[in-house]
């Protein structure tokens, strides 16, 4: 059962090195710690920071179609490896800015155009088409570089801040992506293509492809009520964790704890990150992934409910940041598995980028919205009330996509 992760080691490793590294994680995770070093400088509200993670992750959006398109026609490692050497440009941009919002928003959407081929499309497609018994475990492990960055990103931020102040900071930022993830891409993200089909009239055939060269094309996949389903859920979900996590640091800072305590509680939501990451990997390679999907996505619940309180205590505070990292791990690993089970890896990357896509929108207009949310309210309890309805309704949705397909086969 270990063959195919001993087999692919070097493209796991390079894998998760590219996700920590990504146009979506990197500058999601260190937002936070440059909120109010940004503010300070320059005036800006907190809302209008947030909002150049619309650029970013938003504009990742309508880049995720081409970036499906050019990995299924060019492989993933030439689509990888000019993305990262772009996203370590738009941040070497970001440390010049001179205060005008504009340069800040044009920063952050050359994150997203210039290290477009960073996305977890390219990362995920490389794994659905390399396992298929560990497929889910493999994605898990790939998938924890967000836990990672979650957990050391915004203390190297904070850190980089304290002895360089924001400019630094973002040239800091910025050397990951060329010294971390490059050299690891370099050498080990290497795709064999998958078995071809016997036939090409014979699409259809659950006995003439292999487990990875099956699959429905984008249309037939949103022909179904699946792909909505599964598209409604990642979405509610998103706007949920994606709105909490680049406002945790404010939030707490807002509690009284200062930077460096309040960017260590956003460690342990890294740590989830990872945990579940790992559990449910391993978990839907096993069981019904809808009902663990339900139940990862319910957890996190509570985890608002203690952050709305005013002051629930340090220890309380790490609960809560656990429980929500754990929903912000299982739901990209489930977006992964999810697609490549019910719809097939054949046309994996045209699904996922529109599916990305929805993802990407939420995680881009969320940290806006919750900081909006809070500079009417002066305060983030609204906004927390507000993440345990979304995630909630994203949950239970879930359960609805119904039986599995057969893991060989059209479904």
């Amino acid at each position: 059962m270990q063959s195919e992760l001993r087999q692919h080691w070097r493209l796991l490793l390079a894998a998760s090195a590219g996700v920590v590294c990504s146009s979506i994680v990197l500058p999601f995770y260190t937002i936070g710690a440059l909120l109010k070093p940004l503010t300070e400088a320059f005036g800006w509200s907190r809302a209008d920071v947030q909002t150049a993670l619309v650029f970013s992750t938003g504009l990742g959006a309508l880049t995720s179609f081409g970036v499906g398109w050019l990995n299924d026609r060019y492989g993933p490692r030439p689509v990888a490896l000019p993305g990262l050497l772009g996203l370590a440009l738009a941040f070497f941009f970001a440390a010049n800015m001179n205060g005008s919002l504009w340069m800040l928003y044009l920063a952050y959407g050359s994150m997203a155009v210039l290290g477009a081929g960073t996305t977890p499309v390219t990362w995920t497609r490389a794994l659905t088409t390399q396992f298929d018994r560990q497929r889910g475990l493999a994605l898990g492990i790939a998938l924890t570089g967000t836990g990672v960055c979650a957990i050391l990103a915004p203390l190297y931020t904070v850190m980089l801040v304290e002895h360089f102040g924001w400019r630094g900071a973002f040239i800091g930022i910025g050397l990951l992506p060329l010294l971390l993830a490059g050299p690891l891409v370099w050498a080990g993200f290497h795709v064999k293509p998958p078995v071809k089909p016997v036939a090409e009239g014979t699409a259809h055939s659950s006995s003439s492809f292999s487990a990875a060269d099956w699959g429905l094309t984008l249309g037939e996949a949103a022909s179904g009520y699946r792909f909505w389903i599964l598209g409604a859920s990642i979405f509610l979900v998103y706007l949920a964790v994606s709105g909490i996590s680049p406002n945790l640091i404010a939030a707490l800072g807002d509690k009284g704890y200062p930077p460096a305590v309040a960017a260590a509680a956003q460690s342990a939501y890294g740590l989830a990150i990872i945990g579940s990451r790992l559990v449910v990997g391993f978990l839907v390679d096993r069981f019904w992934a809808p009902g663990v999907a339900l139940v990862s996505l319910l957890l996190p619940v509570a985890g608002c409910l203690l952050l709305a309180n005013a002051d629930p205590g340090f220890v309380l505070i790490l609960v809560a940041c656990s429980l929500i990292g754990f929903a912000a791990g299982a739901e990209l690993d489930l977006m992964a598995y999810l697609t490549a089970r019910y719809f097939g890896p054949r046309h994996y990357a045209k699904i996922y980028a529109v599916l990305y896509a929805l993802l990407a929108i939420a995680g881009g207009v969320a940290p806006m919205l919750f900081a909006k949310l809070y500079d009417r309210t002066a305060s983030y309890t609204a906004s927390f009330h507000v993440a345990a309805a979304l995630l909630v309704v994203g949950a239970v949705l879930l359960p609805l996509l119904g039986r599995q397909p057969p893991t060989k086969g059209h479904p």
